[in-house]
């Protein structure tokens, strides 16, 4: 089943908008990745966000997340969110990291210099300041880079969302066989279309991934989270010890 399907009405369209005022590319790859992709929904569905955070979303492409947030926030405002999803986050902060200068360039178009929630800056995730936040999200990217560098990346995000904090990532399951291969190779295929090199991946088994996180010092939460795919990806709610707030 399509995802777009399920979604409350209206919030595909708003979220996807904004990106008119960068390029063609940016509205459809924002209608096709927000609408396609499960994650998006299931972050509201679940109300995994906290009320009001300070959110650091690392590898942030052109910002869609955030677009998605915004316009989830302002549909609850005019009464317009489904009854049996929880209300949407109002976030305080929304910040984003990206490598890519044209997807800087299109989140700065789409979002524009004064917006008061958000901030996008082009950046290395091994190498810029996290600060302070609530929340870091990494969709689809720890792969990237190698093991000692995931491992150094996880401890700084614990360190900068702190106890209580949340961290919520997806990852393949390298031990998943073909529908592992198939994520992967899918993977490829998008990062060259956009104009990327082919990058070299270090993977994981999802039990590898589980075990360097609560080593790091998270408790981790695991969902499928392929939708209707025929993929092995996983959806990690990692939250660093000394707070309990639910998790739906």
């Amino acid at each position: 089943m399509n995802p777009s399907h399920s979604l409350p009405p209206g919030l595909l369209d708003l979220a996807a908008e904004r990106f008119r005022r960068a390029d063609r590319f940016a509205y459809h790859y924002a209608r096709g990745k927000l609408g396609g992709d499960v994650i998006f929904a299931e972050l509201l569905r679940r109300g995994l966000l906290p009320a009001s955070p300070r959110l650091l979303d690392l590898g942030c492409g052109q910002g869609s997340l955030f677009s998605w947030l915004l316009a989830a926030q302002d549909l609850h405002a005019q009464g317009q969110w489904p009854v049996d999803w929880p209300a949407p986050p109002s976030p305080a902060q929304l910040r984003g990291v990206e490598l890519m200068p044209r997807d800087v360039w299109r989140a700065a178009r789409a979002f524009g210099d004064q917006h008061p929630v958000v901030r996008l800056e082009q950046g290395d995730m091994n190498q810029v300041d996290f600060g302070e936040v609530d929340v870091v999200t990494i969709l689809d990217a720890l792969h990237y880079f190698d093991h000692a560098l995931q491992r150094r990346v996880l401890e700084r995000i614990r360190d900068a969302v702190g106890p209580g904090g949340l961290f919520i990532t997806r990852v393949g399951d390298a031990s998943a066989g073909l529908p592992f291969k198939l994520s992967n190779w899918v993977d490829h295929l998008v990062t060259f279309s956009r104009g990327h090199r082919l990058p070299r991946l270090y993977c994981r088994s999802l039990a590898d991934w589980r075990a360097l996180l609560r080593d790091v010092g998270f408790d981790v939460q695991s969902v499928p989270m392929s939708g209707a795919l025929p993929f092995a990806n996983v959806m990690l709610v990692c939250r660093v010890p000394g707070q309990d707030p639910a998790i739906t």
